[in-house]
């Protein structure tokens, strides 16, 4: 097995090889394709920006000239007013319409009265060549191509000067910015190019590597833990950081491992679980078989020898084969709900009248328990809610049995408050009966889970009621939570979605 994983790394060396190859010629052509492509749009475009037809020899060897046919219309413009209407020169709006058509071409305007500065289009650029701005009447504004201010910020200047109405001497400017124009395209150009091929030879290097690394490493892992699972060793993780499809087939790998794990896991807990079950269902039908055997054989040996102790005997018998029932039922309801196979019947009901109605039968059936039950609904009356009533009245029944079976008070109570909660209503069903432990509240809705092991098997019960109420709950797009107090009550609350 050896020589054929090194015959297969030699293998993908050779197709890695092929791939540099590939990769570095391939972006080669494709960058002097594109470079070409660019620099004749890039002409183009400048040709329409600037008014001009010219040669790219031109546009770069001689870029002052562009950025002079750049601004000539709105220059025209300003000596044709400084002949005719120089008086225009003191109107704002007039220069910030100039100064407007400037904005996309990398120019302002500027208009000097005497030494100050009345307007400028950007005071942050002005503040660079301020103190170099020619003075009046120093220069022939007759000039069309204006002049130019080097140094670190260079800038070409065109003006006008002229009088203001009042006799000041005035001057506009139009200045334009070299430092964001065509005297960088040809440095720019070069300076791409040579990045560029630096950075595919890199590049390419770089990912070669990381390819051959992101390729044989993962496999390994994966081969070893492909072996553990093997050996039955779930317990193996694959931790492989890599955004590629190595890296998405372990994540997969990992998923599948975890979720491998997790199903035997719960596989052996359902089995134990089952087996708990049977336990708790054949003590409880053991317990209730026993009983009635023996008030059967009283009745068959004539020790109820009075018309009151065979009615007793019999309601005894009616009344544990009644339990056996239940328990059965309710084994039954649990395996279907176990495998989504219960029927619900969803619909309306009136909140308000639904939980009359229970809590007056609830009320007939405690009385024998010497447990008194109240009733608060904080909802609107019309409020209904979408649910399966059948189901519904189980979650009751069975949230208030539980109440019952663990209640420690002579008088005991239980408490039943709805209130609206928008889109939902919630439900809170409480009693001031022996309260469950802080640390054994987060189980109660367990399957086969029970508190206290001893007391539950007193009272009775397999472990399923709680667990069965929660699943309905859920399927009602509901959800379901405790709150307990030792030696003071519970509260078990639930939602229930509003019809609209």
């Amino acid at each position: 097995m050896k020589p054929k994983n090194v015959g297969e790394t030699l293998k993908l060396k050779n197709k890695l090889i092929v791939a540099y190859v590939i990769m570095f010629l391939s972006p080669m052509m494709i960058i002097t394709t594109a470079s070409c492509t660019i620099v004749y749009f890039q002409l183009n475009s400048i040709q329409k920006s600037y008014d001009m037809e010219t040669s790219t020899y031109q546009v770069i060897s001689n870029p002052i000239q562009i950025l002079n046919r750049l601004t000539r219309g709105v220059y025209n413009e300003i000596k044709l007013t400084a002949l005719k209407q120089p008086e225009q020169f003191a109107n704002e709006k007039y220069i910030k319409g100039l100064n407007g058509e400037l904005k996309d071409k990398y120019s302002f305007i500027t208009v000097r009265k005497n030494n100050d500065i009345i307007y400028t289009g950007n005071e942050q650029e002005l503040n660079l060549i301020k103190n170099s701005l020619p003075l009046f009447g120093i220069y022939n504004t007759d000039v069309d191509g204006g002049i130019y201010l080097g140094g670190k910020n260079p800038f070409l200047v065109k003006f006008q000067d002229f009088y203001f109405d009042d006799g000041a001497e005035g001057t506009i400017f139009v200045i334009t910015n070299l430092n964001n124009l065509v005297p960088q395209i040809k440095t720019v150009a070069i300076q791409t190019i040579s990045a560029l091929v630096l950075a595919i030879t890199f590049t390419a290097s770089f990912i070669v590597w990381w390819i051959y690394r992101g390729i044989l490493k993962p496999l390994n892992i994966l081969r070893i833990a492909t072996n553990k699972i093997k050996e039955g060793d779930l317990n193996h993780s694959v931790r492989v950081v890599a955004d590629n499809e190595i890296g998405q087939l372990c994540e997969d790998f990992e998923e599948m491992r975890i979720r491998l794990k997790k199903l035997i896991e719960d596989r052996l807990q359902y089995e134990e679980d089952m087996k708990e079950l049977v336990s708790n269902i054949s003590h409880d039908l053991k317990t209730h078989l026993t009983t009635i055997k023996g008030y059967a054989e009283g009745l068959i040996d004539g020790v109820a020898d009075t018309p009151e102790k065979r009615e007793k005997y019999l309601k005894t018998i009616f009344t544990k084969a009644n339990d056996m029932s239940y328990l059965v039922d309710e084994l039954s309801l649990f395996v279907r709900l176990d495998c989504d196979t219960v029927p619900y019947s969803f619909k309306a009901i009136n909140l308000k009248d639904y939980f009359a109605d229970c809590t007056e039968e609830l009320e007939i059936e405690l009385e024998v328990y010497n447990v008194k039950i109240y009733y608060n609904n904080e909802t609107d009356p019309s409020t209904q809610v979408i649910a399966d009533p059948e189901q519904l009245k189980r979650v009751i029944n069975n949230i208030v049995s539980n109440s019952v079976k663990y209640m420690d008070k002579n008088n005991g109570i239980i408490d039943i408050r709805i209130s609206d909660l928008e889109d939902y209503v919630q439900i809170d069903i409480k009693d001031n009966g022996s309260g469950i432990d802080s640390e054994d509240l987060p189980y109660i809705f367990d399957r086969f889970y029970r508190a206290d092991t001893s007391r539950n098997s007193k009272k009775g019960g397999s472990g399923l009621g709680l667990s069965i109420v929660k699943k309905i709950i859920e399927d009602h797009y509901g959800r379901i939570w405790v709150s307990s107090e030792k030696w003071k009550g519970t509260t078990i609350s639930f939602t229930l979605k509003k019809k609209r």
